[in-house]
């Protein structure tokens, strides 16, 4: 299906995947962070929170800009800015002695990157592609791509810094001219419908209220099962991190292939369920029901028996229910509002999830503290939630036969119609 456009899909699916590394590959090396510049667990624990605080602010403005001046045009100067981010944090603590405020600096500049480079990817695999089954199996490769860079992290992360502890740093600027490059040569996006026509921001706040105004229940409703999505998934990952290291003497590199084997389960349901749902929106609307169902007992299950190989166990059955949910998501967000407003809904969306990611480590922390039983049960209750949104909020309308053909099927049948009128 991809064949005319592999490098294009290629190079945008490199966005989310370093954007992803270049966060998730410091979790697991935090202590040897907090250990070498003598800070406190609070301190170190603002490395990975200013970076998402600080994309959950912009991610909509980026959203917004990448809808009046184009995609790439937004994308790749934010690129540029991450790997000046990396490098700072980098070089500041390679050369500078007590270089916690620069690296912070640093890390607040990947950000302030990461807000303009992986959220406009989802509105962008809209825009380069004509039908509706090519949009879904496209947002499902970058949905692996996000999740994939989830699985090399933390085995990366560990294994950069057993060479030197801020290599990690040093290598997003690395990562990011890679993705520079590959986006700059290889991404061709189509013309925009309207040139030279810029939308005036007041223009722009009433379209995107009537949006909700019509919209609203199941936005809202995907916009809540992407938030919950990701704070049990980086809330479960913290937990059993703690639990592997304190209780079972397991760190570094053996660690981070542990933590690994959920996020390859997610992995491999999310590619597979972006290759099946095609334009099928009821397809996709009870494959996300039974993902979140799939979640929420997994968890219930990880709550009654909480020895380490069940744990592990429940927690790849949880990884395939957000596996199920979240190429779904996406596709309901790109396909179901107009190009013009594409990027900025899709970068609200993007927002909530980098809200969960921020929420999930602390309440855990908080959780953990009272006992194991009541972690696991209140995040199966917060999973419940996504299976009653997933039920009664999302409902979308039944696909025609013909919308159910596949794309050259559908041409050959609209030449034809023309032919006869």
């Amino acid at each position: 299906m991809f064949e005319w456009k592999k490098w294009d899909l290629a190079s945008v699916a490199s966005v989310p995947l370093i954007m992803t590394l270049g966060n998730s590959m410091l979790i697991p090396i935090l202590p040897a962070i907090q250990k070498q510049l003598n800070i406190t667990s609070l301190q170190v624990s603002l490395v990975i929170t200013a970076y998402s605080v600080v994309a959950i602010l912009l991610i909509p403005i980026a959203g917004f800009l990448s809808d009046q001046f184009g995609r790439k045009t937004i994308i790749i100067p934010s690129l540029f800015i991450t790997a000046l981010g990396g490098a700072i944090s980098g070089l500041s603590a390679w050369w500078i002695d007590n270089s916690y405020w620069l690296i912070l600096l640093g890390r607040l500049l990947q950000g302030v990157g990461a807000a303009g480079a992986a959220p406009i990817v989802l509105p962008l695999v809209g825009d380069m592609f004509r039908s509706d089954d090519e949009v879904s199996s496209g947002l499902g490769i970058i949905e692996t791509s996000n999740t994939l860079g989830k699985v090399l992290s933390p085995i990366v992360g560990a294994y950069l810094a057993t060479i030197v502890w801020f290599l990690p740093f040093l290598a997003i600027p690395v990562f990011c001219l890679v993705s520079i490059f590959m986006v700059l040569f290889f991404v061709k996006t189509p013309p925009a419908e309207k040139p030279g026509v810029n939308q005036q921001f007041g223009a722009f706040v009433h379209s995107i209220l009537t949006i909700f105004k019509e919209k609203g229940r199941w936005l809202a409703a995907i916009f809540a099962v992407g938030c919950i999505s990701m704070f049990v998934l980086f809330g479960v990952l913290f937990y059993l991190s703690s639990l592997l290291e304190q209780q079972y003497g397991v760190d570094g590199v053996q660690k981070g292939l542990v933590l690994a084997i959920p996020l390859l389960a997610l992995c491999l349901a999310s590619y597979g369920t972006g290759q099946q749902i095609g334009p099928n929106k009821k397809l996709m609307k009870w494959l996300a029901f039974t993902g979140s169902l799939l979640l929420t007992v997994s968890i219930l299950v990880g709550a009654l028996y909480p020895g380490i190989y069940l744990l592990i166990t429940s927690l790849c059955f949880g990884g395939v229910g957000i596996g199920l949910m979240l190429p779904c998501l996406d596709t309901f967000i790109t396909e179901g509002i107009e190009k013009s407003e594409r990027g900025t809904i899709t970068s609200i969306y993007s927002s909530m999830r980098f809200i969960g990611v921020s929420l999930g480590p602390p309440i855990v922390s908080v959780l953990e503290q009272i006992s194991h039983r009541v972690l696991f049960i209140t995040i199966a209750g917060v999973c419940a939630v996504t299976v009653l949104l997933t039920l009664f909020a999302i409902k979308p309308r039944a696909n025609s036969p013909e919308e159910l053909l596949p794309f050259d099927k559908r041409v050959r049948l609209l030449t034809k119609r023309k032919v006869r009128t």
